[in-house]
């Protein structure tokens, strides 16, 4: 098992790419300025991961469970809405563009986390 700083760093770098590919998709929907943007805002969205996001799992358990594990695609939209909104440059334009940065970064993650297990 990798160390907390070794997970936390492959969080960040799955979350970096994530957002790059997202944002290159919804070119019209998200926004940055400079590479620097996505690498920043890939922090911030593996830090809400490592610290938000169990809580909003732990909370939305019954939706979760009615909805067959389908309501993961709307928390994951929401972390990274909360990531744009916290930090500027990074400008989502609704919540729609979240939810598809979300599922993408989610793939983004599966590919990571399959390639690593191997």
């Amino acid at each position: 098992m990798p160390s907390p700083i070794a997970r936390l760093l492959l969080r960040w770098m799955v979350c970096s790419v994530g957002l790059w590919i997202a944002a290159g998709m919804l070119s019209t929907n998200i926004t940055y300025g400079s590479d620097y943007v996505i690498v920043v805002g890939g922090l911030i969205l593996a830090i809400i991961n490592t610290l938000i996001k169990p809580i909003l799992i732990v909370l939305s358990l019954p939706a979760i469970l009615f909805s067959l594990g389908l309501f993961m695609v709307i928390i994951n939209g929401f972390t990274v809405y909360l990531a744009s909104k916290l930090y500027a440059p990074l400008h989502i334009t609704n919540f729609w563009a979240a939810i598809f940065a979300g599922i993408v970064i989610g793939l983004v993650n599966y590919l990571v986390s399959a390639i690593i297990e191997r």
